[in-house]
């Protein structure tokens, strides 16, 4: 089969730069002597997941929907990085009891209560990572927080029988993502360090064994200089990357792995409009490079070997219809591309490109379709 033979919108994966970019993190996290543990999240398949690692080694998920799909196919050391609600409390339990290992994560003293009542009420033994704000991006505690030892002693009161435990701490410099140069990147990858190591020595010199230093985001686990005391390192995007991760020097946009196939379907060529069958229902309405120094709209437009065509981006999404024109606004400027052309969209974010498809069509650098990896979505 041939990319020509798909009916479009379809996902295209390009397992040659899969393999690729893999590698380039693995040898590098080697190098710095921490393990990875790789966020399935972006690529939910466990075709793509294998080509990290083995079912066996460890990885990440953030919903328990991965959890139970990834157990199914033989993952079992799952680190769950959402914070634990209580609807959530009888899932993991039925997860702990089909095999895994599970840990789960949290943030303030209320879900530590809850989750040590559970524990000890179901005896269940779970470890617990905390989570750590390094950046002021997101969630967790602050590394200097009164409250994390505090946090740390309700999950220590279950574990007499049975319980949840401090394993650790972890945290994700989300704030990466906006990070303008390559030094800011690196600048972000010490504080993540520096901020989980701190709060992991607090735990410690309370009496905490704390076992477990987490990080990572896909930015700074590849311009990390130092990892001292950090255990592993978590990160996701990395295996397909995407326009926001060109966009801060990540990657190249020949490393971008993932793209959308489409085809030219009209022209309004007062406008210098290309209109295709690639909407945000296939590419997403993520629009993560708006903020950065190169607007790509909702993807940077390609030819049907994935080589992008100059200046030409997906400026408009409708629901079933992209609009394709000039980065400029010149009308004049638009290649009136023939009715029938395909065409591949690279994304902006590649998880909510690949979240709004079923399947990913993969290639090996050419246009011949060599076979088709399913991925799941939902929670």
């Amino acid at each position: 089969m041939q990319l020509h033979d798909l009916e479009t919108p379809a996902l295209v994966l390009d397992r040659t730069k899969v393999d690729r970019n893999i590698a380039r993190l693995r040898d590098r996290l080697a190098g710095l002597g921490v393990t990875l543990r790789p966020h399935v999240k972006t690529n939910k398949s466990a075709d793509v997941a294998r080509r990290i690692g083995e079912p066996g080694t460890p990885i990440t998920v953030s919903t328990l929907k991965e959890a139970e799909y990834f157990l199914n196919h033989g993952w079992t050391d799952i680190l769950y990085a959402v914070g634990i609600a209580a609807n959530k409390f009888a899932h993991v339990q039925r997860l702990v009891q089909q095999g895994a290992r599970m840990t789960v994560i949290l943030d303030n003293v209320a879900s530590a209560q809850a989750l040590a009542a559970f524990c000890k009420g179901q005896d269940l033994t779970l470890p617990v990572l905390i989570e750590i704000d390094c950046d002021g991006h997101r969630s967790g505690l602050v590394p200097t927080a009164p409250d994390l030892l505090e946090v740390a002693a309700q999950l220590s009161r279950s574990k007499d029988n049975g319980g949840a435990w401090v394993a650790g701490v972890m945290t994700h410099a989300g704030a990466s993502y906006d990070c303008d140069s390559v030094p800011a990147i690196v600048a972000m990858a010490e504080q993540e360090r520096a901020g989980a190591v701190l709060a992991a020595q607090r735990l410690r010199d309370a009496g905490y064994a704390a076992p477990v230093v987490s990080v990572g985001s896909s930015p700074t686990a590849h311009f990390a200089e130092a990892l001292d005391g950090v255990t592993e390192v978590r990160a996701g995007v990395f295996v397909f990357f995407d326009l926001v991760m060109n966009g801060i020097q990540v990657c190249t946009m020949d490393d971008i792995a993932v793209s959308v196939l489409c085809t030219v379907i009209g022209h309004q060529k007062e406008k210098g409009w290309i209109i295709t069958d690639g909407g945000w229902m296939a590419l997403s309405r993520d629009r993560g490079t708006a903020k950065q120094k190169v607007d790509q709209g909702y993807g940077v437009v390609c030819d049907a070997d994935g080589q992008p065509m100059a200046d030409l981006i997906v400026a408009q999404a409708n629901q079933e219809h992209g609009v394709l024109a000039h980065r400029s606004g010149d009308p004049a400027k638009t290649p009136m591309l023939p009715v029938g052309t395909l065409l591949r969209i690279l994304p902006n974010h590649a998880c909510a490109t690949a979240a709004q498809h079923p399947a990913y069509q993969v290639v090996a650098g050419g246009q011949e379709v060599e076979a088709t990896w399913p991925r799941f979505s939902g929670w």
